[in-house]
C-alpha cells in the first residue's frame, strides 16, 4: 500500500501537542498543548473554526464526560472542566504521595472508568526540559466515584492507553523504555492480567500516543521517529507512515465515518536546525489511513 498524503490541517505551532480526541456530537476535534501555559483546543474541520482555553496548571490528557463537561488529567490530578462556563472542579488526586511526578496520558474504558498514567516531572515552570532520571511513574484506574487504584508501577513515561475492538486487550506504552505492553482486560472488574511485550521496536523512536483501528491494528505515534506505525494484533509492524515532523505525539480516528487519522506534534525545545528542516513541527495533521476506527469512550459511560 502506498503512503497516504499527509495534510497539515493547522500550523498550530504547539509546543507539546497531545491528547487528540474526536467529538462525534459536535463533529469536531479536541486536543491539548500541554506545555505551560497549557491550552485546550477545538477545531471544526468543516469550517476551519478554532477556539482554545488556557489553564493555571499543566493539563496533559482528557476525556469527554456527562453534562457537557470534560474530565481533565493534569500535573496534580483529575478535574472536571465546563467549556461553556470555564469552571474547574477538583475530582481526584491519585498520586498525591509522589510530588516529583506529573500526570501524562489517560483514557476512559468501555465501562466509563478513567485510566491515568504518570511520570517524573520533566517540564520546568518556564517550559524548559528537565531530565527524567527514574521510572517513578505509574498507572491508575479511577472510578466514577473518584476512588483510584494503582494498576502498574515503575513506569518511565506513561502513554498510549487504548483497547482492542472487543475490549479484551489493553495496550499501554512506556515511552522511556520504548515498549508497548499488552494485558488481558476484564471488562466488568477492570482488572489486568497476563502482562506481555506487544512491541518493543527501537528502530522508530519512542512510542507515544496510540489508538486501535476496526481491524485490531494499533497505530502508534513515534516521538523522535518522524512517523506513525501501524502494528498488527501480534505486535508486528505492518506499515510505517512518514510524517513531516520529528515528534508526532498522538493519534485518533475522526471525521463523519471515523476514517481520518488525526496526528498532533511537538515543537518544544527543538534545536534551530531541526525546526528549520521541519517547519511544520507543532502542527496538527491528518491523513486517510485506508481503514476506520472507533470513538474513544466517555468518562462515566
Amino acid at each position: 500500500m502506498s503512503n497516504p498524503h499527509i495534510t497539515c490541517l493547522l500550523e498550530a505551532k504547539n509546543k507539546l501537542g497531545e491528547g487528540c480526541l474526536w467529538d462525534a456530537d459536535g463533529q469536531c476535534l479536541w486536543w491539548l498543548d500541554i506545555a505551560p501555559i497549557s491550552k485546550l483546543h477545538i477545531l471544526d474541520p468543516a469550517t476551519g473554526a478554532t477556539r482554545h482555553w488556557t489553564f493555571p496548571m499543566i493539563v496533559t490528557c482528557f476525556s469527554l464526560a456527562g453534562g457537557n463537561r470534560l474530565l481533565l488529567g493534569g500535573e496534580h490530578g483529575l478535574f472536571f472542566f465546563n467549556p461553556a462556563t470555564g469552571a474547574l472542579t477538583d475530582f481526584a488526586r491519585p498520586e498525591i504521595d509522589r510530588p516529583h511526578n506529573r500526570g501524562n496520558d489517560g483514557a476512559a474504558d468501555v465501562m466509563g472508568r478513567f485510566w491515568f498514567g504518570t511520570m517524573q516531572q520533566n517540564i520546568a515552570p518556564d517550559g524548559g526540559d528537565l531530565d527524567i532520571t527514574q521510572d517513578s511513574g505509574a498507572l491508575y484506574r479511577v472510578g466514577t466515584d473518584g476512588v483510584s487504584k494503582l494498576m502498574l508501577d515503575q513506569v518511565g513515561v506513561s502513554n498510549g492507553p487504548c483497547w482492542s475492538p472487543d475490549n479484551s486487550t489493553f495496550y499501554f506504552s512506556d515511552s522511556r523504555n520504548q515498549v508497548i505492553w499488552a494485558f488481558d482486560f476484564d471488562i466488568p472488574s477492570g482488572s489486568l492480567s497476563n502482562q506481555r511485550v506487544f512491541n518493543d521496536s527501537k528502530a522508530h523512536g519512542y512510542p507515544d500516543g496510540a489508538t486501535v483501528d476496526a481491524e485490531g491494528f494499533l497505530w502508534s505515534a513515534r516521538w523522535e521517529g518522524s512517523c506513525v506505525l501501524r502494528i498488527d494484533p501480534k505486535g508486528r509492524i505492518d506499515r510505517i507512515i512518514p510524517m513531516p515532523v520529528t515528534r508526532p505525539t498522538c493519534v485518533v480516528f475522526g471525521g463523519p465515518a471515523l476514517d481520518t487519522l488525526y496526528v498532533t506534534s511537538s515543537a518544544a525545545n527543538l534545536p534551530a536546525d531541526v525546526l528549520k528542516a521541519h517547519p511544520l513541527s507543532g502542527g496538527l495533521f491528518c491523513f486517510n489511513p485506508g481503514t476506520s476506527g472507533a470513538l474513544k469512550h466517555r468518562f462515566g459511560a
